[in-house]
């Protein structure tokens, strides 16, 4: 059995996590030789297939887990030294004695600690480890899913440690010393605080055991993950942390809470981010009707929020356009316009549709479908140069639709960009008419235009009759220049107050020009109403109309008729609520520090 490590306990580990091509979701928590039900033994092998082995100067001294091919996530206490040449992490190792016909091992490249750890009380107790090559998944080796910070874990969530720590205070493991696993329930933090002393467990810990002890963590497991299992998946809540000895009655263990550094982590892993998953624990949080002398009293009522502002699409505060024009002057004139970039290099246009996706041609994406290759930047207007009003965000997935003929795509962000006048949603075509000599616009960044600078360009082109390619899912209009760069960007028109995308760009060839009178023909963003109220939630609303013009100003419900989609996930859970819930996500969180 595994027990929490010491708070005084000062080992080094170094685990490395492994990132592969694919999206982490695709593949964490999924172990293929796990069916553990009860605990408290050795684990068969492959049950656990991220548990690493930290070893140092020859010995084992911490556990982490593979969160990625080739980063591991550990705590920070284990790592009294970043220098990584003396560190070695085993991955798909059972025994620590005898053969293990499994396992790889690899040296250490980086080593990253928190950069709030604080070693009393041991708050933010979490490291990263670089590997010094990817490791290849097998059944023995592939990365566990982390808990994304949205997740919560009330007292009693069933939860699985792991490690080769001691079977009791001083007790080393027995030979072969055999990876142990045991299970334990979660203990809330109001409950832990009272067992350890008010003051002493914060928002970035989690604690687990028996109030009976008998079950528990110890020396050497620390860095080790604390697990639990939702809809086949293994979620890791926790990182091996400290305890009052070991599996003492009142003492629960105590784990660095995973869900708090969401935003750490993938801030230091570029690519192939880990498969984070947002745990939702079921029924009343019982850990809320606990109190002790010092312990704040918990919440009687719904904590109260401030009433945000109604977001509503198609607003350019600082678009003046009524005529043509070639070339964007100024930032803000189409604040919803997005860069897709690849490896930091433009690849496409895109479109901001909802408070936290991005609308694209799918063909932007027919050889990348890897979301962690993608970054999305807003309020940009040069590529090259000063952008003081950008932001740039990355991508948790990307999902396509799969229509026959011309097809779109959706980006999920994985944060919320502050709306401002050159950060706004664009208004969706849900079936609106444009009539013959509506004026419209397009804008991109195609390769080699804009000058030095690469300044975003816009054209000035009009609706015109479909001809022979009439059709309700087409819109045609005057001619139009488009470069390799400008697809996935939008076909504007406004229509009273607001901008309406009437059509993702298309580029089918480097250049694409309409030939003498024949007119460009789009496919309307209206033909995918289906694919994108099932993707992004319900539409956004234009704002209210003032200048007489024809807009309805209403939520269109998901269509009944469907369309195979899709999906390809990076990062989070694929439970995420639609965007028009974004409001109350702040009280989601304030739970899981509960």
């Amino acid at each position: 059995m595994m027990a929490v490590c010491k708070l005084l306990c000062v080992a080094t580990l170094l685990t490395l996590l492994t990132h592969e091509s694919r999206s982490q979701f695709d593949v964490c928590g999924q172990p293929p030789l796990n069916t553990r039900i009860v605990g408290g033994q050795p684990a068969p092998p492959g049950s656990w297939p991220w548990q690493i082995s930290l070893h140092r100067f020859g010995r084992h001294i911490c556990g982490g887990s593979l969160i990625n091919n080739e980063w591991v996530l550990t705590a920070a206490h284990c790592l009294s030294s970043t220098n990584t040449a003396s560190y070695l992490v085993y991955l798909g190792r059972q025994n620590q004695e005898g053969s293990n016909p499994n396992e790889v091992s690899r040296t250490l490249t980086r080593i990253i600690l928190h950069p709030d750890y604080n070693d009393v009380p041991n708050n933010n107790d979490a490291g990263l480890l670089r590997l010094s090559a990817p490791v290849t998944f097998t059944d023995f080796i592939r990365p566990v899913c982390l808990a994304a910070s949205e997740s919560t874990f009330f007292a009693g969530v069933d939860s699985w440690v792991t490690g080769w720590g001691s079977i009791r205070s001083g007790v080393p493991l027995p030979s072969p010393q055999e990876l142990q696993e045991v299970e334990v329930p979660i203990v809330g933090n109001r409950q832990c605080n009272c067992d350890y002393g008010v003051g002493s467990i914060t928002s970035n810990m989690i604690c687990a055991g028996l109030r009976a002890g008998g079950r528990d963590s110890c020396q050497g497991d620390s860095g080790g993950p604390m697990m639990s299992k939702q809809d086949g998946r293994w979620i890791q809540s926790g990182i091996v942390s400290f305890g009052q000895g070991c599996a003492l009655p009142e003492f629960p263990g105590v784990y660095a809470r995973v869900s708090q550094f969401q935003t750490w982590i993938n801030s230091q892993i570029s690519s192939s981010q880990p498969g984070f998953v947002t745990f939702r624990s079921t029924g009343t949080d019982s850990d809320l009707s606990v109190t002790c002398p010092g312990l704040p009293p918990p919440p009687t009522t719904v904590p109260p929020t401030t009433t945000a502002s109604p977001v509503f699409c198609g607003n350019a505060p600082l678009n003046p356009r009524i005529g043509g024009g070639s070339l964007v002057a100024t930032a803000g004139v189409w604040p919803w316009m997005a860069s897709l970039q690849k490896n930091g290099t433009h690849v496409c246009g895109g479109t901001l549709v909802a408070v936290d996706y991005v609308l694209s041609s799918a063909s932007c994406f027919s050889s990348s479908p890897n979301a962690s290759e993608w970054t999305v930047i807003l309020g940009r207007l040069n590529q090259n140069g000063s952008n003081p009003f950008e932001v740039t965000l990355r991508v948790t997935n990307i999902t396509m639709s799969n229509l026959t003929g011309t097809n779109v795509a959706v980006l999920h962000l994985t944060t919320m960009p502050t709306l401002s006048n050159y950060i706004q949603p664009i208004c969706l075509d849900t079936g609106v008419t444009f009539t013959a000599g509506t004026t419209c616009w397009v804008a991109g960044w195609g390769a080699g235009e804009g000058g030095e600078e690469q300044v975003l360009q816009e054209f000035q082109t009009s609706v015109v009759d479909c001809g022979n390619a009439s059709s309700s899912d087409n819109i045609c209009t005057g001619a139009v220049t488009l470069q390799q760069g400008d697809a996935g960007g939008p076909l504007m028109c406004k229509r009273g107050d607001s901008w309406t995308q009437a059509a993702v760009l298309t580029v089918d060839s480097v250049r694409t020009r309409a030939n003498g009178s024949s007119p460009m023909v789009f496919t309307r963003t209206s033909r995918f109403d289906s694919f994108l109220a099932r993707t992004v939630g319900s539409f956004l609303s234009p704002a209210p109309n003032t200048s007489g013009g024809n807009v309805t100003n209403t939520t269109t419900p998901a269509p009944a008729t469907t369309a195979a989609t899709t999906t390809t996930t990076s990062g989070y859970s694929p439970l995420h609520a639609p965007f028009f819930f974004f409001l109350v996500s702040s009280m989601c969180l304030l739970l899981s520090f509960l």
